[in-house]
């Protein structure tokens, strides 16, 4: 099992300045730090990688998902965390899909990056299914089946307006179904729904 005090974090972000406050703050509790102005370069030692990858979405030449894609071509399973600054359900999704662990949206409290980096980094096999994964996926169970429906369309990244068509239901009715959803899933951002729906492969 990898341990904090071994693996290395590579932070990924063209931003200087957040890309040296990140490794700051992860070396203080710690980890060994590489800095990467680009995907490029990491991507070179793409089969030599180990501990996690912390990346923003938004880089030119090489976008967090571009890169999270050809690391996942080239066979490498490291752990990735995206960040971005414009966090919406179909990049979620999507980043999730390609095998990140995690989808951080700025800012964010340095707890939270925190706790993404110790998840990464649980072992080879990723976290293991957590107890909160059950109480999730029990929660799911209790919906009725019109919500279900609503959360399956939510997943998938589709507006309100747009999972009212697919559904014949008014743009209303679906704010109401989804205010339900968030509420017996206990979920306090569509971001937290997609990263627990993840955990148990409904995306």
């Amino acid at each position: 099992m990898k341990t904090a005090s071994i693996s290395t974090i590579h932070v990924v972000d063209d931003d200087e300045a957040m890309r040296h406050s990140l490794a700051l703050l992860l070396g203080v509790f710690g980890h060994r730090v590489a800095e990467h102005a680009g995907a490029a370069t990491l991507l070179e030692e793409a089969s030599r990688l180990n501990g996690c990858i912390v990346a923003d979405l938004r880089m030119p030449h090489i976008d967090g998902l571009e890169m999270l894609g050809r690391l996942r071509a080239a066979g490498s399973m490291v752990p990735v965390v995206i960040m971005t600054g414009h966090a919406d359900v179909p990049t979620a999704v999507r980043a999730m899909k390609l095998g990140a662990c995690d989808v951080l949206e700025k800012p964010f409290e340095a707890p939270l990056l925190l706790d993404a980096v110790r998840a990464a980094l649980v072992g080879d096999d990723g976290p293991q299914p957590t107890s909160d994964d059950a109480d999730f996926a029990e929660q799911v169970n209790r919906l009725t089946g019109r919500e279900r429906d609503v959360l399956h369309h939510v997943l998938l990244g589709r507006t309100n307006k747009e999972i009212g068509q697919v559904l014949d239901i008014s743009y209303r009715t679906v704010e109401i179904h989804r205010a339900k959803v968030m509420t017996k899933t206990g979920c306090g951002c569509v971001q937290t729904l997609v990263r627990r729906a993840a955990r148990i492969s409904m995306v």
